[in-house]
């Protein structure tokens, strides 16, 4: 610093910087404020032309250092005659710019409840369109359909004014998604819907041309997920505009693995703010790093809303008049990303995640990222079975229920709810409309599938009883676990069920069949596929169960499904019942096991800790535990809880307490389909229930955890978590995690990474298995020491004191031991976690379709399913499916559908179509594709 710095440093302390500076005790004079931001600015641009200027500007500081101290005030007269001494330097500070753009944060729902949140809309609005008619140079920018639709919805003739405002160019709609959400922790087809959405509302709504919408406005999202820039460039979004989550240039092109980019700008200053003369001291740098004359300076009170007020436009048409000042005009983002565009070919090129920020977010509100993890599932398999029904039976597809439900999830994506940095009143609100979005999607998924039902041919299989109970048992069973409900629609003494398979590849799985009011004597039966073949079964839990006024048994048995179709199966009375002569003998005890085993993995656990301390894979003759470190361990750790924030911030750890001590079993079952143990774990106030198993042919050990937490965080004291742990018997030098639309490979790091659903440790140079932890529910993972650790429950403190105190945590973890594979593999793997086959129960009745079948297969590629869903442009018999290619290489990807197709093509993330030639082809029954590296595509295929 020089020492003309060094002088201008202790003027500047004359003026505040933000609205955030608490610094200043005394409001400065108007006076005095100017000839410093001017002094300040000419300064830097001095620094920026080789100290050229400092000539002209240190005979000015010197008399206002000299006015200081013989008057103790800066005078108008001074002012005047400081800035005729820097009349020489007037010219070149025109050459700047400054865009000054308007613009309201409003969060959705983050410290106040819904109807908060509308009036904060309102009021808002109201003044911004008050400005917008006395102040004729003023321009304002507006983000987030969702806020549009609260317009819309609460305040039509508001709605109007603001439609005059945008068609005459004075109100920028920056919204090119649903809202500002999340980029971490939703789906990538949860990324391509909120632009989706957005973009065909907001077009409708003012008359725009979706390309009109091509900012992706993220002023305080929380980081950026690797594959944004394709997910953006598919849905036409060329520009993002952010603050967090990077330390790099400030204008740059963001290119994805993919190739493709957008223009991004990090915000280097901060997007919320009063106006205040000082801004003109960031101009020089920020043009000299960007390469552009011209500074966007977003301005604007927020969070709460409020925007510009009038005080700040009287401010910035005054200071356009300062003589040595950057020329100052009310602009648009628009304008500015436009500008960038001139310089495109000159800028840095930025690779790779841009994270991370707030890694308490990945874990804070467990609620709210199971009611995300859920509704994507849900909405995937209700879009997908309903668009197959009404190709196959002409069912209607419910176009409009569907996009409120994704707009629900798509809400709730915003980053202070799915983050979990919002009140009490955001959880309840977010779980509301949770609860709307299951209703939506499990029962349509339920209608479709009882239709394809419907027409498949089970005559030759059963014929009801009519004078038994069974028929109509079990209503509304299994919805607690958010599946479709396991009604009996059969009766007597053979029933019949269909196993359907949300998954384009056919998969054979152990499926669970509930069985109403089973009549026959000894309650022995045979389980048998469509083409009659019996296949095993095992009963669980000793039998019957009572639920509102009828019994069921819980029946396992191993079931096939094709790819993306359904198979069915019998449930009848065996021939031949051969009781043993003797029942088992009591009179001779044996030793409990504590071992889970099938064909491929050997699980030993400790009887005293029900630690894993052995993990056998047998193909490959590896032992994955490491003998001096169990796996499978649940630790409560206490962070630090000295500083604020601790929704946002995971701090420091304080203690690590093994859970393992004292360790109560509580059941074991030991049949042949599947293998279980169950244990219970007691701390502090609170309960752990975990039930581990291991189902014949699987790679997997499934942990079902029930957890009744109340555990409390409290400032000064500590944030308690609850941890999963699996360490490993081999070297980690990399983690893989998953993304949206993809992997990342991370370094190891003593703090939690985001990922969408798991972690595997990644083997050091063999052909041996890896360890892959999947969750259902669950986003903070920690890769570091050749262990993987997932975060599973924090009682942070604020801004909701107590956010997960209940016995409502039901969660499930998954081991699964790979062999050297494909990243399609993996995902593939993961998605069968968190998409099981279904089971419904039939009757028998004719039909035209046979007893299994397939309706759409991959066949090869290297690419990973996303959706099936019915076009938004309706009137033809026609699908999208979205996909997108895992293992960086340009692969063909060849496609399967039963049902005679007309025509191919095709189309981007908003569904227009896209013509390039040679890259699809057409040959009943196959499609195929060319599909670039780590590229989403998604075709339209129109049926005949």
């Amino acid at each position: 610093m020089t020492g003309l710095d060094t002088r201008l440093l202790h003027l500047i302390g004359y003026i505040p910087n933000s609205y955030w500076d608490e610094k200043i005790t005394r409001k400065p004079s108007y006076w005095t404020e100017r000839i410093i931001a001017q002094l300040v600015f000419a300064r830097e641009m001095s620094k920026v032309n080789d100290n050229g200027f400092d000539s002209v500007i240190e005979p000015v500081v010197s008399l206002l250092e000299h006015e200081l101290k013989e008057e103790g005030a800066i005078t108008k007269k001074i002012v005047l005659k400081s800035e005729a001494m820097l009349a020489p330097l007037q010219e070149a500070a025109k050459k700047y710019r400054i865009l000054s753009v308007a613009h309201a944060h409003i969060d959705m729902n983050w410290k106040w409840p819904w109807h908060e949140t509308v009036s904060v809309v309102l009021d808002t609005f109201k003044t911004m369109l008050k400005l917008l008619e006395e102040y004729p140079d003023f321009r304002f920018s507006q983000s987030q359909g969702a806020i549009y639709h609260i317009v819309e919805k609460y305040d039509p003739e508001m709605l109007e004014e603001i439609k005059t405002r945008v068609a005459e160019g004075r109100w920028e709609v920056t919204a090119s998604h649903w809202v500002e959400a999340d980029k971490n922790m939703p789906s990538g087809e949860s990324l391509v819907r909120q632009i989706l959405y957005n973009k065909r509302y907001l077009s409708s709504l003012f008359n725009l041309d979706m390309d009109q919408l091509s900012l992706d406005f993220e002023p305080d999202t929380f980081g950026h997920s690797l594959h944004v820039p394709e997910i953006l460039s598919g849905g036409g979004v060329n520009y993002y505009y952010h603050c967090r989550g990077s330390e790099g240039p400030l204008l740059y092109r963001w290119e994805a693995p993919s190739g493709q980019s957008v223009i991004a700008y990090r915000e280097p200053t901060w997007y919320s703010d009063y106006v205040q003369a000082i801004i003109g001291a960031y101009v020089p740098d920020i043009c000299r790093q960007t390469g552009l004359d011209t500074y966007l300076y977003v301005y604007g009170v927020g969070d709460h809303g409020g925007g510009p007020t009038r005080r700040d436009l009287e401010r910035l048409l005054d200071m356009r008049e300062w003589p040595v000042y950057p020329t100052i005009e009310f602009g648009t983002y628009g304008q500015f990303f436009k500008l960038a565009e001139s310089v495109a070919e000159q800028l840095p090129v930025v690779r790779g995640e841009q994270n991370v920020v707030f890694t308490g977010c990945y874990t804070s509100q467990t609620r709210i990222k199971k009611a995300n993890r859920l509704g994507e599932a849900a909405l995937n398999e209700a879009e997908a079975f309903r668009v197959v029904a009404g190709t196959e039976t002409g069912m209607h597809y419910p176009a409009q229920s569907y996009e409120q439900a994704w707009r629900n999830v798509l809400f709730n994506q915003f980053h202070d709810i799915l983050p979990g940095s919002g009140i009490v009143e955001t959880r309840e609100h977010a779980l509301g409309l949770f609860q709307e979005t299951m209703a939506i999607a499990v029962a349509g998924k339920k209608k479709a599938l009882e239709r394809l039902a419907e027409t498949i041919d089970t005559s030759a299989l059963a014929q009801s009883d009519h004078t038994e109970i069974a028929e109509g048992a079990g209503v509304g069973f299994g919805m607690k676990r958010f599946s479709i409900s396991q009604v009996e629609r059969g009766s007597g003494k053979v029933r019949i069920a269909h196993v359907f398979n949300p998954s384009w590849q056919a998969r054979e799985e152990v499926v669970e069949w509930i069985l109403w009011d089973w009549k026959s004597p000894g309650r022995s039966f045979v389980v048998r596929d469509a083409d009659g073949v019996e296949t095993p079964h095992q009963v669980m839990d000793q039998g019957y169960h009572h639920y509102w006024g009828h019994d069921y048994m819980r029946v396992l048995f191993k079931a096939q499904a094709p790819a993306f179709g359904y198979n069915t199966y019998t449930l009848s009375e065996a021939e031949h019942v051969y009781a043993p002569a003797f029942p088992s003998d009591s009179r001779l005890e044996k030793p409990k096991s504590y071992r889970l085993e099938n064909d491929v993995l050997c699980a030993e656990f400790d009887p005293l800790t029900a630690a894993v301390v052995s993990l056998y894979h047998k193909p490959s003759g590896s032992e994955l535990i490491d003998p001096n470190r169990p796996a499978g361990m649940f630790r409560l750790i206490k962070e630090n809880a000295d500083q604020d924030m601790t929704a946002w911030i995971i701090a420091e750890y304080m203690s690590m307490e093994n859970l393992h001590s004292g360790v109560k079993w509580t059941k074991a079952d030991t049949g042949g389909l599947r293998q279980s143990l169950g244990y219970e774990l007691n701390f502090g106030r609170s309960l752990l229930k975990v039930v581990v198993k291991l189902d014949a042919g699987s790679n997997a050990l499934i942990y079902h955890v029930e957890c009744d937490w109340q555990e409390v965080g409290k400032r000064g004291d500590n944030v308690p978590q609850l941890n999963f742990n699996w360490p490993v018997s081999y070297s980690c030098s990399e983690y893989q995690y998953d993304v949206p639309f993809g992997t990342i490979v991370r370094q190891p790091i003593q703090q939690d990474m985001p990922a969408c659903s798991w972690i595997r440790g990644a083997r050091d140079g063999d052909d041996l298995p890896s360890i892959q932890v999947v969750t259902d529910s669950k986003y903070g993972f920690r890769g570091v020491d050749d262990a993987m650790a997932v975060s599973l429950i924090r009682s942070s403190f604020d801004p909701d004191p107590y956010p997960e105190q209940g016995n409502h945590h039901q969660f499930t973890l998954g081991i699964i031991v790979q062999q050297p594979m494909t990243n399609e593999q993996r995902i593939t793997d993961a998605d069968h976690f968190m998409h099981p086959l279904t089971v419904l129960s039939g009757t028998a009745h004719g039909g035209s379709r046979p007893l299994k079948d397939s309706f759409l297969e991959l066949i090869e590629g290297t690419v990973a399913y996303s959706a099936l869903k019915q076009p938004e442009e309706r009137g033809q018999a026609a699908w999208i499916i979205r996909l997108y290619e895992t293992d960086g290489l340009a692969t063909k990807v060849k496609l399967k559908v039963k049902r005679e197709v007309s025509r191919v093509c095709l189309v981007d993330g908003i569904e227009n179509e896209r013509e390039e030639k040679g890259s699809i082809a057409l040959d009943n029954p196959f499609i195929e594709l060319e599909v670039k590296p780590y590229q989403t595509a998604a075709i339209k295929i129109v049926f005949a």
